[in-house]
């Protein structure tokens, strides 16, 4: 892992330690505002921004992480969690809304941050609520971006999808018209081959 392109050298040099706290915080992108939750106890600090610490509470699958060129998803689970988090569960349009989440590495098992490093970037996918005696428990799935290279772009080699890349770019304007276009060249006729008056280009 020291080798991962774009590791915190924080967590590099932590690598060597005799013990290491690792935690997982987690940012949920909704129209009306971001959800900031992270596995540790107390307030975490991460990119300027406050993340909530929900404990064993939060929960999260394996983060697949190969050399391969593939999109692996990623399940979140948390219980007990209070009436905010619950009403951006029931209310928030949660499809397709951004979610990422961070290893990060805390001193001594405090909330005081010594690293961290992007593991998971996708969007949410589907939520599911279930409710017991014990609590509530919301689970959560995401599709890492990848899988956008599995989906058509719907964008043709036409004036029109060029328009909506750019409304400029008038490069495919005759497209069209080529499709049913016929081009006439050569000679004219088929009497007197050898005169060369017989053939022109007509286009």
């Amino acid at each position: 892992m020291a080798t991962r392109a774009g590791i915190d050298a924080a967590i590099a040099n932590k690598l060597d330690d005799d013990h290491i706290f690792i935690n997982v915080a987690v940012k949920m992108e909704f129209d009306s505002g971001d959800l900031l939750i992270w596995s540790g106890i107390g307030d975490l600090t991460l990119g300027g921004e406050t993340y909530i610490g929900a404990g064993s509470l939060l929960a999260f699958s394996d983060i697949e992480e190969t050399q391969e060129l593939k999109s692996s998803g990623l399940q979140l689970s948390l219980s007990g969690m209070d009436s905010t988090i619950l009403t951006y569960a029931l209310t928030e349009n949660y499809q397709n809304r951004p979610i990422t989440t961070f290893l990060c590495l805390t001193e001594k098992g405090s909330n005081a941050l010594t690293g961290s490093m992007l593991t998971f970037k996708g969007r949410m996918t589907s939520m599911t609520i279930t409710d017991d005696p014990s609590g509530s428990t919301i689970k959560l799935d995401a599709e890492n971006k990848l899988i956008d290279l599995q989906r058509p772009s719907n964008l043709r080699y036409t004036n029109a999808s060029q328009q909506y890349i750019d409304s400029n770019d008038t490069s495919f304007r005759y497209v069209q018209q080529m499709e049913d276009l016929q081009v006439s060249w050569g000679k004219t006729g088929v009497d007197n081959l050898a005169n060369p008056n017989d053939y022109q280009t007509n286009f």
